[in-house]
């Protein structure tokens, strides 16, 4: 029966695989990918057999790939399965006991990546009676020594005389955020890899964050009790006999010819936009700019790629900005929930190391481990951050580097590594003091770094005044809800603007056209020469809003699935950027458009002052010696047209910021 079994894989890797498995021992390659559609086709009772014994079918393949001449090879060809039937694909939440021993394939997402380590399969142990030697298979992390000696019956210690080894990694990985409904749990699998899977040029492939497919027999391990007891439950793993990595593209979502077609029916709407609007968390009432914001963000702009490495992000990233209880966490968690690939932290849930990559213990190799964050995760995906302002400062300044470069660099432990984190970021914050103050900075009330805030490309502050008319039909639309949840419906339904949005990231590239193009840099030079006037001048807008404009304007265009921006794409996008610049931008003093306000919260006007009062200090020093009188510096400012209130409180954050210093009471020394 084994030599007829034997033959039979012989005679089929002869049919379908002589070719490869030449090119195999001609490239120094140890594997030789067997698709499984070709043994079912071949012979149904061998194929069925694979699945449900696949540890013997396994050997029988690698003896009939050991019986081919395939010269002086050092080392041996297995055989690794791809391209399992649908019925074999589980679940990683849907493995149960019954699957024990079985061959499986299951989808998931690299959280954690071991180092790869030499450990010992197989370990030869001498009796110290009567010499007899005995092997025992090694399956758990603590050498297993024999029980006692099958020829003397000696009980005790043995002596280990040979051993086995190959290269093993442990992949923790865990179930696709897409697979999941509502807030469930995303479980995770441990998947063991050995052999020639670990090659350098597939390892350096599978890193935290990536997607895989992997196939493998399902084992059982047992689970050490504190005391050294085995205890009565075990854990189950994958043994894995292939790994495949996913294609890294936005959503691996199926899109039939029906739904390709009413794809394109929507993007030729005219109505297109406001459809949009109306689609995204249609339980809030109002914002339609921040919507239509939000609905551009989600098809996103083109990232480009320079020869000698340089990029430019295609990322949106917007910040909303204001009064509680107006919906900020409503439309966030929308948002995750409808757009593939994201993830939803909040606050104080949310660390350096859980927004970017952590390095852990590794309980199964020892040494450490690599595991990804949210921004990682999200990768080719959205992040939604909620309460970003009650984030530690540590912990915001990991984002930096993961916003504009779209990178995670790790150099913790022993492991240095670079993560990609092409991501999305929609944030959310409050106020410092509940409220948002109209005439206060942003970035003054908002307890975030000016370095941070430049990153968004939008920036909104939804603010709850007191008004009849919108109040009233707030009323309703709320007390509508309340009477029946499902009485206000998107335009777009969210299972086709999901496949929408895909369809539009994988197949659609705009660049801009010459028409637009010209308006956009009309406008930023336009925007720019309308500062005037002596010291130091506003900056009304700099690159950083002009490559946001050229972004905004691409997924305008990438939503009509058209591969040119037209004006009209134009409009749409410097509008937006014009109305961040105005709602948070404008001096209150001169009624221009001051990036800095938004980016430091100190504007040109208030710099001007600055100058001038560090001026006054430095004239009076040669009247009073280094600790000049305050009251002399208001008095003195005053005639230079500064109010006492105005030169008060600029001395009041010079102080604070440490550029002066108040060496006695009502006297201000330079630092």
């Amino acid at each position: 029966m084994e030599s007829n079994t034997l033959s039979k894989y012989r005679t089929f890797i002869e049919k379908y695989y002589s070719k490869d498995l030449t090119i195999a021992a001609q490239k120094g390659r140890k594997a030789l990918e067997i698709d499984f559609t070709n043994l079912a086709r071949f012979d149904p009772h061998l194929s069925e057999k694979l699945l449900t014994n696949p540890k013997e079918s396994f050997e029988f393949i690698n003896a009939a790939i050991q019986e081919f001449d395939l010269g002086d090879l050092n080392y041996k060809i297995r055989g690794r399965m791809f391209n399992l039937p649908a019925s074999q694909k589980i679940k990683i939440r849907d493995l149960r006991s019954e699957h024990l021993g079985l061959l499986i394939t299951a989808d998931g997402l690299i959280r954690q990546a071991s180092d790869v380590r030499p450990r010992v399969t197989v370990g030869t142990f001498e009796c110290p009676k009567c010499s007899a030697q005995l092997r025992i298979d090694q399956i758990d992390s603590k050498m297993k020594e024999p029980a006692s000696c099958n020829q003397c019956r000696h009980k005790g210690k043995f002596k280990l005389v040979d051993k086995i080894l190959t290269d093993v990694q442990q992949l923790i990985i865990e179930e696709l955020s897409e697979s999941l409904d509502g807030g469930e749990q995303p479980k995770r699998l441990r998947c063991i890899l050995n052999g020639d899977l670990l090659e350098p040029s597939a390892e350096r492939r599978r890193f935290p964050g990536n997607k895989v497919k992997v196939v493998g027999i399902v084992r059982e391990v047992p689970i050490n009790s504190k005391g050294g007891a085995q205890s009565t439950q075990f854990d189950i793993i994958l043994e894995c006999n292939s790994v495949e990595n996913s294609e890294e593209e936005f959503e691996s979502l199926e899109i039939d010819i029906e739904e390709e077609k009413m794809i394109k029916d929507l993007a030729k709407d005219p109505k297109i936009y406001e459809k949009l609007i109306n689609s995204i968390a249609p339980v809030i009432y109002g914002y339609d700019e921040i919507k239509e914001s939000v609905a551009l963000q989600l098809f996103g702009g083109v990232r480009k790629v320079k020869d000698d490495g340089t990029e430019w992000r295609g990322d949106i990233h917007i910040l909303l900005m204001g009064d509680p209880g107006a919906g900020k966490s409503i439309l966030l968690r929308y948002i995750s929930n409808l757009a593939p690939k994201a993830r939803y932290v909040a606050g104080k849930g949310a660390s350096g190391a859980g927004l970017t990559a952590a390095v852990v213990k590794d309980e199964f190799l020892g040494g450490w481990a690599l595991e990804a964050g949210t921004l990682v995760l999200a990768n080719k995906g959205m992040a939604c951050i909620d309460e970003l302002d009650k984030i530690s400062s540590e912990d915001r300044s990991a984002m930096h580097e993961a916003m504009e470069q779209q990178t995670v660099s790790i150099s913790k432990a022993n492991i240095q590594a670079t993560l990609l984190s092409q991501t999305s970021v929609l944030a959310a914050a409050n106020p410092k003091f509940g409220r948002f103050d109209p005439f206060r900075p942003a970035p003054v009330q908002i307890d975030l770094p000016p370095s941070l805030i430049n990153r968004f490309d939008l920036m909104y502050v939804i603010r709850d005044l007191p008004n009849a008319d919108t109040d009233e039909r707030i009323a309703k639309h709320v007390l509508a809800l309340q009477g029946n949840i499902e009485s206000i419906s998107s335009d777009i339904d969210n299972k086709l603007l999901r496949k929408y949005i895909a369809y539009a990231k994988q197949n659609c590239f705009p660049s801009l056209g010459v028409a637009a193009s010209n308006l956009i840099k009309d406008y930023y030079v336009k925007i720019r020469s309308s500062v005037s006037g002596e010291g130091i001048q506003s900056i009304p807008i700099s690159a950083r809003q002009l490559q946001a404009i050229v972004r905004l304007a691409e997924a305008s265009a990438r939503v009509r699935l058209s591969n040119r921006v037209t004006e009209s794409d134009a409009k749409r996008a410097i509008r937006l950027v014009e109305e961040t610049l105005k709602q948070l931008g404008t001096d209150p003093e001169t009624g221009k458009i001051d990036i800095d306000r938004i980016t430091t919260g100190i504007t040109a006007t208030t710099r001007n002052k600055m100058s001038m009062l560090r001026q006054i200090i430095e004239s009076l020093e040669s009247q009073f010696g280094k600790s000049v009188p305050k009251s002399e510096i208001i008095k003195e400012a005053e005639t230079e047209g500064i109010e006492k209130s105005t030169s008060s409180e600029i001395l009041q954050n010079l102080l604070r910021s440490g550029d002066l210093f108040e060496p006695k009471a009502g006297f201000i020394q330079r630092s």
